[in-house]
């Protein structure tokens, strides 16, 4: 069953997000997949909806970080929070590989992130290039 979003807080986390989503920053008009509503600090571990606790999401970003909060980062092995979009900002923890295609983790909270969320998979990177080709690609902020 669909949680119900009321329709201010909708616009109001669209505006926040740029039409993106907040983890990878894959924009619905690029992808032509409505965005979802991810609870940052998910509602089975006693999150709320509000402002402050929910993100655009594209779907592969969502499915992979179901109810996960926290994950491994590979370069120490530790154990750290996933990215969190309403008090983070994503340039402190992410940056674009050279050629805008790729997402590299610059801490250990961006590389478990980007790990967790799987957010260079194997069917986002080949439309990433091609949209970089069309110059809508990487987002300017």
């Amino acid at each position: 069953m669909a949680l119900y979003i009321a329709k201010d807080l909708r616009e109001q986390i669209r505006t926040a997000d740029n039409g993106r989503c907040a983890y990878c920053q894959t924009s619905e008009a690029n992808s032509g997949i409505p965005l979802t509503h991810d609870h940052i600090q998910p509602r089975a571990k006693g999150g709320q909806t509000t402002f402050e606790n929910i993100c655009q999401a594209c779907r592969s970003c969502n499915e992979h970080k179901s109810d996960l909060t926290e994950a491994i980062d590979p370069s120490t092995g530790e154990t750290v929070p996933l990215f969190n979009p309403r008090l983070q900002r994503w340039s402190d923890h992410f940056e674009w590989s050279a050629d805008g295609i790729q997402i590299v983790g610059l801490t250990m909270i961006g590389r478990a992130t980007v790990i967790a969320l799987q957010m260079n998979n194997p069917t986002i990177v080949p439309a990433r290039r091609r949209w970089a080709a069309a110059g809508w690609h990487p987002p300017i902020k």
